[in-house]
């Protein structure tokens, strides 16, 4: 029996679940398809594309060392398969569960259709924490952990299969000039691993908020595990065993390993949201907030976003930052999130389709509700308006950060580094092609503070929050652990979790 394992964002053979399936009962045709369909979506990038392909590079390499062939085809998935039946007669299908864009679901959709159309029955396997078809947040937290402690998949040593020819790749994206981007491929992800849990790691806790030290010492996996490089679960058991290492030692890194762990599960948390309810990709959390901001942005407001041209120092020089390298720590992505919303005033799908574009690993089911919260529209979650000029004065105190990417502010002195329109010489910063701000930083945060709270003053607004809380809240001990509704039936008083510092991704 041959049977095809269809490869999406999971691309590893380590802890693969429906290759270990698949291998069990016979002949295995692994298959990676390259969907310019999808490379044409506005949430995606050249330099997504270019992390994929080598990533699918490297899976070729482990597969080659399994005995068969990764099979590399271009074009709509239900086309390859066709084409793969005539020439294989295959009747079987394997995948991973995929939390993703509208457009895949469509996607799986039609692959479903086209499985039952053709006597191919598909076998879908979860990979992760999220569960498909959870009825409530109650038991979610007790169902994401068995699974994480359950043993890692084990893929046979050698597989079998026939001899396929596969596509060449050509570009699918316009060209996107990222100069310090990660590059893909499961050997990165497992360097990167062990340099954080062993050295990198050790001040995660302390150093995760700056772009200064974070940079160093977040765990930088985030791509590896969004396009599956790297499971969930390998992360989470090698964190474990290296907890079990430290514990005791009094140097730093059990905080730092147990924060870490907690942002894996926040990571799960985050995209069982999307799991749950697929139109927050498009539409408010809290219906309440549709409207408020305008559904065409401010073209100037916008490009001047973009680029890092806003005039105020911190947010430019993060903004210039992530489009030269792919990546900026959680704290940093708050901030210029919430600049964007609040202070420019600009709805959240369009600063977070550009912010999707330039995060290498972008990951719809966290970045969408991680867009809305930051935004103000969930209903459940605290008001959050960074102050930029703080925010750079805090985590950039001495400049060398903002002075990196903004080498038109070199000149300024540190007292007036973030806000140098304060400064005696900021006219001739003009000559120097950096611009005033384009608001004024108190002004506008009083202004969207009045009208965000404007609506959570409407009549109807607790009502409808209720509904988000009762579908998406966290559940929380008062240690401030993920617990289901079997603790509280204990006796242990349970909530939906508050909104905090520890509801980051700074990986």
């Amino acid at each position: 029996m041959t049977a095809v394992v269809w490869f999406k964002r999971d691309l590893r053979t380590t802890d693969h679940g429906a290759l270990a399936r698949a291998a069990v009962q016979g002949d295995v045709i692994p298959l990676y398809v390259f969907e310019p369909e999808y490379w044409a979506e506005p949430d995606v990038s050249g330099r997504q594309f270019d992390f994929v392909r080598e990533s699918v590079r490297a899976l070729g390499d482990d597969f080659a060392a399994l005995g068969v062939s990764l099979v590399v085809r271009v074009g709509q998935v239900t086309d390859v398969l066709r084409d793969l039946q005539v020439e294989t007669g295959f009747d079987t299908l394997f995948s991973h569960e995929e939390t993703g864009s509208g457009w895949t679901y469509a996607r799986d959709r039609a692959v479903a259709g086209w499985c039952g159309a053709n006597g191919v029955t598909w076998h879908e396997l979860a990979q992760s924490g999220v569960v498909r078809r959870l009825n409530g947040r109650d038991g979610w937290a007790a169902q994401r952990n068995a699974y994480l402690r359950q043993p890692q998949i084990v893929v046979p040593e050698r597989l079998t299969g026939p001899d396929l020819a596969s596509n060449p790749v050509p570009d699918l994206t316009q060209a996107d000039h990222c100069p310090h981007r990660q590059v893909g491929g499961r050997p990165q992800a497992l360097s990167l691993l062990g340099s954080f849990l062993t050295e990198r790691g050790q001040t995660y806790r302390k150093d995760m908020s700056s772009p200064v030290t974070g940079e160093h010492a977040c765990s930088r996996l985030s791509p590896y595990l969004a396009f599956g490089c790297l499971s969930g679960r390998e992360a989470s058991q090698a964190t474990a065993a290296r907890q079990r290492e430290v514990k005791g030692t009094r140097t730093g890194w059990g905080g730092s390993l147990k924060s870490f762990q907690a942002r894996l599960a926040w990571r799960d948390h985050f995209m069982q949201k999307l799991e749950d309810e697929p139109a927050l990709e498009h539409n408010c959390l809290h219906r309440a907030y549709e409207g408020l901001r305008p559904a065409v942005p401010d073209a100037a407001r916008l490009a001047a976003w973009q680029a890092g041209e806003t005039g105020l120092p911190f947010v430019d020089a993060c903004m210039r930052y992530l489009n030269a390298t792919g990546w900026l720590n959680f704290r940093m992505r708050s901030m210029v999130t919430a600049v964007a919303s609040y202070h420019l005033w600009l709805d959240w799908r369009v600063a977070g389709l550009h912010l999707a574009r330039q995060f290498t690993d972008f990951e719809p089911g966290i970045h969408w509700p991680q867009a809305q919260m930051q935004s103000g529209t969930t209903g459940m979650n605290t008001i959050r308006i960074y102050n930029p000029v703080k925010q750079g004065k805090d985590q950039d105190p001495t400049g060398v950060f903002t002075r990196r990417w903004c080498p038109e502010l070199a000149g300024v002195p540190d007292a007036h580094l973030q806000e140098p329109w304060l400064w005696d010489g900021a006219a001739s910063l003009l000559d120097r092609g950096y611009p005033a701000p384009i608001v004024d930083v108190a002004a506008a945060a009083r202004e969207a503070r009045d009208r965000v709270w404007a609506v959570r003053r409407g009549t109807a607004f607790k009502t409808e929050a209720a509904r988000v809380v009762d579908k998406h809240a966290s559940r929380k001990d008062p240690q401030g652990h993920f617990v289901d509704d079997r603790a509280g039936r204990r006796g242990r008083k349970t909530s939906p979790a508050k909104d905090t510092r520890q509801m980051g991704f700074d990986f």
